[in-house]
């Protein structure tokens, strides 16, 4: 009975467009990969200064190995921390201009410990509509009465911290945003919010997941951008996009990460990263914190604003297709080439791979029913005429349509 239950989901899910599959990808991320012997540019990848294979990140993790082996043998706080990921964490914290810092196996971890240990039953979480799956799914694990607002919308946020300090005086409530949105790339109104958590003495939470690397001195986040660390309570981020490696962490008071220590969950009952990627994350830190580091990231910036100079007149141009404008005046390295429909989003995924390009459809439940996309992502690693090729293509197929 169960597998004919599964089997009738699956044929739903099909029958909707929504199925989803795994990909082999036979090499080293890069803004080339291979795909069943072939080679694609590859504007899918989240690793935006290109360090997912770089030396550097290559040589510091065969150096721990050597060092400390593979496996950390345990969790924190039994036997697993070693020097790695002390390391790392001073140096984040650092980086980050905040007291201390806490890593996680993964981002989604970080947001599944820190929430529930932050909010509880009867405090209060109020989430941008557009927040990333794992800050949805660690709210609700709180226990806390959770609140969305649409996105970006201030209007609506202060109503629901009005409701908030009246329905629920003297409990917590925390304010739960992202710094640049994942699908969507444009950026929180960071200033305002500081101003309605003060007003209504709230928490802040915000996640740097997109942004660090990207925005700021030496990619140091929106957050630093804005010059608003010390008002900014939690602030999370994750070690798998621009820093090349795997990991999540969070960045804050002593207090903040030693009340983490003590109650985040996914913390304390997970076997510790494994040192090796400890130290890969390290050289990516100290990368960014050079000239070096920040010469990439101008680089970066090079690329996102000649894709945008090409990509935003051909979306215009073309037919049943749009660029989504919401990042042009501030930017990132994400592009939401908005197609609505979900079979027309796989379409023309699948025509730009037969043209050697890999964009894949981003569809529901990642994004909202009838808001399927191909999320374009740029790199420092991109060449120009790789964007290029790609607008060409883009403007041919969506023309052609």
């Amino acid at each position: 009975m169960k597998r004919t239950l599964f089997a009738d989901q699956l044929k739903a899910l099909r029958a909707a467009a929504l199925d989803r599959h795994l990909r082999e990808i036979d090499s080293p991320q890069g803004p080339e990969i291979e795909i069943a012997g072939r080679r694609l540019l590859n504007f899918s990848s989240n690793d935006y200064l290109g360090l997912a294979n770089d030396s550097r990140l290559r040589e510091a993790a065969i150096a721990a190995i050597n060092e400390f082996g593979v496996g950390a043998g345990a969790s924190r706080l039994i036997s697993g921390t070693q020097s790695p990921h002390l390391r790392l964490e001073r140096a984040l914290a650092e980086w980050k201009g905040t007291a201390t810092a806490l890593c996680f196996s993964s981002g989604y971890a970080a947001a599944l410990g820190s929430i529930p240990a932050l909010v509880t039953k009867n405090d209060v979480v109020l989430l941008d509509k557009l927040c990333h799956a794992s800050l949805i799914d660690a709210a609700r694990l709180s226990g806390a009465i959770v609140r969305i607002f649409p996105h970006n919308n201030l209007r609506k946020l202060e109503s629901h911290l009005e409701w908030a300090r009246r329905e629920h005086f003297g409990k917590r409530v925390l304010i739960v945003t992202e710094s640049v949105f994942s699908m969507d790339g444009d950026r929180a109104p960071l200033r305002e919010l500081v101003q309605l958590k003060r007003r209504f003495n709230a928490f802040l939470m915000m996640d740097e997941a997109h942004a660090v690397g990207v925005i700021g001195p030496h990619g140091r986040g929106l957050v630093a951008e804005e010059k608003l660390s010390d008002a900014v309570d939690v602030q999370m981020g994750t070690l798998s996009k621009a820093f090349g490696a795997s990991g999540g962490y969070i960045c804050g008071s002593h207090h903040l990460i030693e009340w983490l220590i003590n109650r985040a969950r996914s913390f304390i009952y997970s076997t510790a990263p494994p040192p090796a990627i400890a130290a890969a994350a390290l050289a990516a830190v100290n990368f960014l914190s050079s000239s070096e580091g920040e010469t990439r990231r101008l680089l970066l910036w090079e690329r996102i604003r000649l894709m945008r100079k090409l990509l935003l007149p051909s979306a215009r141009k073309a037919i049943n297709y749009q660029l989504s404008t919401i990042n042009s005046n501030e930017g990132s390295a994400i592009f939401p080439l908005l197609v609505g429909d979900e079979q027309k989003a796989l379409n023309l995924a699948a025509a730009l791979k037969t043209e050697g390009f890999l964009v894949p459809a981003i569809r529901y439940p990642t994004v909202a029913k009838g808001s399927a996309r191909l999320r374009i992502t740029v790199t420092a690693a991109h060449q120009e005429d790789q964007i290029r090729s790609l607008s060409e293509a883009i403007r041919n197929i969506t023309n052609s349509k």
